[in-house]
């Protein structure tokens, strides 16, 4: 699993599929420029993503490190094809691959790596 399979996840047309990818009680911390989204379950994070507007998303991942049970990505997004702006992922995963405490920062004018020349 991981945030890889998460972000296609919820990238897919069943978004709510994501929640596989969740350890029953993770911790999680989503930083938007709206303000932050914390819960302390798979429900909280279930109830995030019943809150979100449907859209066309695509997570573009550019960076992706594993270091034992963590996993970091930066990449950016695009919502019908146009920038939506940049992320910066980490996850700690379960033995069995599910993740346990995620963090997530979007920024819509920030970027820390050149996106020129990156295809969607």
């Amino acid at each position: 699993m991981g945030l890889r399979e998460y972000m296609a996840r919820m990238d897919g047309p069943e978004p709510m599929t994501a929640l596989e990818c969740m350890d029953p009680d993770v911790h999680f911390l989503i930083a938007l420029p709206s303000g932050e989204v914390t819960g302390t379950s798979r429900s909280d994070f279930e109830a995030y993503i019943a809150g979100r507007q449907p859209v066309d998303r695509v997570h573009h991942v550019l960076r992706y490190q594993v270091d034992a049970d963590t996993e970091l990505l930066y990449g950016y997004v695009t919502d019908a094809g146009q920038l939506m702006g940049t992320f910066l992922s980490a996850a700690v995963l379960t033995s069995t691959g599910a993740i346990r405490r995620y963090q997530t920062f979007f920024h819509t004018g920030f970027q820390l790596l050149d996106l020129q020349g990156s295809s969607s």
